[in-house]
């Protein structure tokens, strides 16, 4: 199976590209793919969505129901240190996924490494 990043930039007032994003992830995983999920800029607001219903795309889904899918499968997330920083949020926003904070060169690496690199 192939090796998927998943580079999701776009924030909750872009609430159809960010939950089609999540939804992208799920997707590959659920196909058996390798998947890692990169989320900076306004995206890392995404990760502080705690309950069903507060970002919902039409026609792609629930943020909070992706992120619970992709923290069962254990899909490593990565976001953006300096976008979380900048935007107020500290380690807690990681709490309950299996995230940690990541510089552009990680970014840069996971897009070498990776078969193919999905931006949205």
């Amino acid at each position: 199976m192939a090796k998927l990043l998943i580079h999701i930039h776009s924030g909750p007032e872009l609430k159809n590209k960010l939950t089609l994003g999540l939804l992208v992830a799920k997707t590959g995983v659920a196909e058996g793919h390798s998947v890692t999920l990169f989320m900076a800029a306004d995206a890392v607001h995404a990760l502080n969505c705690r309950a069903e219903g507060e970002i919902v795309g039409q026609g792609t889904g629930d943020a909070n129901l992706h992120l619970q899918a992709l923290a069962a499968a254990n899909v490593q997330i990565m976001v953006s240190g300096m976008s979380a920083k900048a935007r107020g949020y500290d380690d807690s926003l990681l709490s309950g996924y299996n995230a940690s904070f990541a510089m552009p060169d990680k970014l840069i690496s996971l897009a070498l490494d990776a078969d193919t690199v999905l931006c949205y």
